[in-house]
């Protein structure tokens, strides 16, 4: 796969990047009026409820898996923990939390293959020493009502404790706001946007920069809304 000189230039220099849904189709030979990319965007339609929101929030749904890329070559990892540290997740931090595995029709799929081989080659442009990456795989639909509103990062700014984010949208229906923050290590803001169309995207150097998402509401509270993105992220491991 091509690398892409403007990801690369502006992660080193601003340690991070927001792409268009439009670009990143292209550059991922992804069509969004596909059989493959409609098969993926529904498979959000059978998450689970995430159980282990300490705030007591039903609003989000997720799975998860973990697998590891090592000299271009993608594997899926056995069916294992999410873990972050509470200097990290201050919120759902410090315990092993389970979450439902992504379905096999999506994990070995073409879409995410492409998906990881794409950002898989962009952080290892940027860090050519590390030889293993771990990459863990979430989908997470945030819901929003007349009697909830929706979450996207209850945790408030923050990092992941990894090497490098990818936040894709999925799908938004029926919801306002959702607006994305950066700040560097001080705090001081350092851009925002909002992820509006499909496949627009955020890559960030999870170590120089912090991020977080304000809540979703419905813009028709008599009807179904939710918020659905893809979140990839890499940690070299040695």
């Amino acid at each position: 796969m091509t690398l892409d000189c403007e990801i690369i230039l502006a992660l080193r220099e601003t340690g991070y990047i927001f792409e268009s849904g439009t670009k990143m189709a292209s550059m991922l030979a992804i069509d969004s009026a596909s059989t493959r990319w409609k098969e993926f965007r529904n498979s959000w339609n059978r998450l689970g409820i995430d159980s282990y929101m300490a705030d007591g929030g039903r609003y989000r749904r997720r799975r998860h898996s973990v697998f590891t890329a090592q000299s271009g070559v993608l594997a899926r990892e056995p069916h294992q923990a999410h873990f972050q540290g509470v200097e990290f997740n201050p919120l759902n931090g410090g315990i092993q939390r389970w979450f439902e595995p992504m379905e096999s029709v999506v994990a070995e799929g073409a879409v995410l293959g492409s998906i990881l081989s794409f950002v898989g080659d962009h952080v290892g442009a940027l860090a050519p020493s590390a030889r293993r990456w771990k990459v863990e795989v979430h989908q997470f639909r945030i819901e929003a009502s007349d009697g909830e509103v929706g979450q996207p990062t209850p945790e408030g700014m923050h990092r992941d404790g990894v090497d490098f984010v990818l936040v894709m949208l999925v799908d938004r229906v029926n919801i306002t706001s959702g607006t994305t923050h950066l700040a560097d290590p001080t705090g001081k803001a350092i851009g925002s946007f909002t992820l509006m169309t499909p496949l627009d995207s955020v890559l960030l150097d999870d170590r120089r920069v912090f991020h977080g998402v304000t809540a979703v509401l419905p813009e028709d509270p008599t009807k179904p809304a939710w918020r659905d993105v893809l979140v990839v992220t890499f940690l070299s491991v040695d």
